[in-house]
């Protein structure tokens, strides 16, 4: 099977893979670091039909307590796999989102800042256009090289993204993201260091540390201008006026200080993260007449799931 399989394990336990730090296990784990790697995995699976899930960091993701009856690939780098193309910067996916960033603060480059302590690697910033204070991902890629379906390599602008708020077409398809190249502006280093020294202070007042209060970040999308919502506000504020600091169920529970947060506890279960989030959803559709939509992607058997959720996995 190549020199791939170096890199494969099996009966691994996902929770070791989320930072949720929930989810039972796969028969097998192969893990990715560079697109060469990623490209043979990929196409070797393809050729023989087995179905995989891919990940990157775990960091939007809920996995089943009853594990997935299927490989999982990690596409992960330890060092960010950056080249720097005039001002153009060309990226694995499989790099961390804010190795990226701080990437750009050294050379000088505007444009990413606000990706600063963002979790995740960039192929799972691209799936769902992340972003904050206003801007996103979707902004400044420029093309992007991608496997399709079928296993071919292709390279695509950003208007094949179909981007919109937290949103793009890839997760209505099978396409995998290889590298990004992404369009900045040169600009002052010592500026952009103090931008991202104030996105940190400010996230470190409403957000938990992850590896000590385990979470997936902002759970659900903010919410899209409607007659109660004239501009795009933040769900966390919707949740916490109709009680949802209140929550828990087992040992998943709501962050006290920031209600779109659910923290996994000591004893916590996916299911349990599974029928928090259904709570706070029925709580603001009580209170406010609004559909809260997940940022967040359940995989697996969860328990009472009637129908297929938001972004169409069971």
């Amino acid at each position: 099977m190549g020199a791939w399989q170096m890199n494969t394990m099996s009966s691994v336990l996902l929770s070791g893979y989320t930072t949720f730090q929930l989810g039972g296990p796969c028969p097998f784990l192969i893990e990715c670091a560079t697109p060469d790697e990623l490209i043979q995995t990929v196409q070797k699976l393809k050729k023989e039909n087995k179905h995989f899930l891919l990940i990157g960091s775990g960091s939007n993701l809920v996995v089943s307590d009853h594990g997935l009856n299927t490989t999982v690939i990690r596409y992960v780098s330890p060092n960010p796999l950056i080249k720097r193309q005039g001002n153009d910067i060309n990226v694995s996916a499989s790099s961390v989102l804010d190795d990226v960033a701080i990437f750009c603060v050294d050379e000088g480059l505007e444009g990413f800042n606000y990706t600063t302590g963002i979790p995740g690697t960039v192929g799972g910033a691209v799936v769902g256009n992340a972003g904050a204070w206003g801007k996103q991902v979707g902004d400044v890629l420029k093309s992007a090289n991608i496997i399709d379906d079928q296993g071919n390599i292709k390279t695509v602008g950003p208007d094949y993204f179909g981007f919109s708020y937290r949103d793009s077409r890839l997760k209505e398809t099978n396409d995998i993201i290889i590298s990004v190249t992404f369009a900045l502006n040169q600009s002052n280093p010592v500026a952009l260091a103090q931008e991202r020294a104030e996105i940190l202070k400010k996230r470190a007042q409403k957000h938990p540390d992850m590896k000590t209060e385990p979470c997936a970040g902002s759970f659900f999308r903010n919410i899209e201008p409607t007659s109660k919502a004239e501009r795009r506000q933040a769900s966390g504020w919707f949740l916490e006026e109709a009680g949802a600091k209140n929550l828990k169920v087992g040992g998943a529970y709501v962050f006290d200080k920031h209600a779109n947060i659910i923290i996994k506890g000591p004893t916590a279960k996916s299911q349990d993260v599974h029928d928090l989030h259904l709570k706070m959803i029925d709580l603001v559709k009580e209170k406010f007449s609004l559909q809260l939509i997940r940022e967040v992607r359940f995989v697996g058997k969860f328990n009472n799931t009637l129908q297929k959720n938001q972004e169409g996995f069971w």
